[in-house]
């Protein structure tokens, strides 16, 4: 099978700098504040946040196990972020790799829109499941909108 290529675009009302730290780069931070009911912690392995850098996201029982994402490159000036899942849930058996190449860019009215475009690499001639992919995506903007829902109720975090 080919690779799977979506595009994800997420409007916000958090100002882009402040999204994209949040949601992206310092995420081992935020996320299991934000997602304790899935997230149990998120470990840096190696690295230091930027290019390179290896995390594994440690989930709450019964929301998953464990998933590890490489760092590929960082560009804090653009907002841009693009790391790649290589190991762990949810695809073990179909996908090898699933890249995002993210950027949080200023929406009219003083918000953001958080941009990804997504590919998702099959392990040989395995079938992707498209339906885990569409579900995927939809805690991706449910996450994207419970960071946006804590910084907006956090203005100085």
């Amino acid at each position: 099978m080919a690779v799977v290529t979506t595009q994800t675009e997420i409007a916000t009302a958090v100002p882009p700098a402040k999204l994209f730290k949040a949601l992206l780069f310092e995420a081992h931070v935020y996320a299991p504040k934000i997602l304790h009911q899935f997230i149990k912690s998120i470990d840096i392995l190696q690295g230091d946040g930027g290019a390179g850098t290896i995390k594994k996201t440690n989930f709450v029982e019964g929301f998953g196990v464990y998933l590890k994402v490489k760092v590929d490159a960082v560009d804090e000036a653009n907002l841009k972020f693009v790391y790649t899942a290589f190991e762990g849930e949810p695809w073990v058996d179909t996908v090898e790799k699933a890249t995002y190449e993210t950027q949080v860019v200023a929406a009219p009215g003083g918000g953001s829109i958080y941009k990804a475009t997504n590919k998702y690499y099959p392990k040989g001639n395995a079938e992707i499941d498209i339906s885990k992919i569409k579900d995927a995506e939809e805690k991706t903007e449910g996450l994207v909108k419970a960071v946006e829902a804590y910084l907006v109720a956090n203005p100085d975090a």
